[in-house]
């Protein structure tokens, strides 16, 4: 059994200029062999790419207003309880839509942190 706090955790700038940070909470590193649970904190302006991979996800909104755009470009609001379902290859992107950092769980397969 692994417990950890998030504080504890290694941050990675995913995009360069700050606006995108991932934690790696548990994965390959603890054993974790099928899956990985990332968390993610969006600063205000910031926003993924608009992408796609041939992997799901599975979102928990932790903190912040943000939104998920889906592929025809539409903006779809979330909030901290909300949860989100991505499949495989779907286009999508998150996007911070407030003043704070937006925040959120992201579990995804293993292969998908490869």
């Amino acid at each position: 059994m692994i417990i950890k706090r998030l504080n504890e955790v290694p941050s990675a700038d995913m995009t360069g200029d700050g606006k995108i940070s991932k934690q790696i909470v548990i994965g390959p590193d603890d054993g974790s062999r099928e899956i990985v649970m990332r968390y993610f904190k969006v600063a205000p302006g910031g926003s993924s790419p608009h992408h796609s991979h041939g992997f799901p996800h599975l979102i928990k909104v932790e903190a912040g207003q943000g939104a998920v755009i889906d592929p025809e470009g539409n903006e779809h609001p979330i909030r901290p309880g909300d949860y989100v379902y991505v499949s495989d290859d779907q286009t999508h992107c998150f996007k911070n839509r407030g003043e704070e950092p937006f925040e959120f769980i992201c579990v995804v397969p293993d292969r998908g942190e490869k």
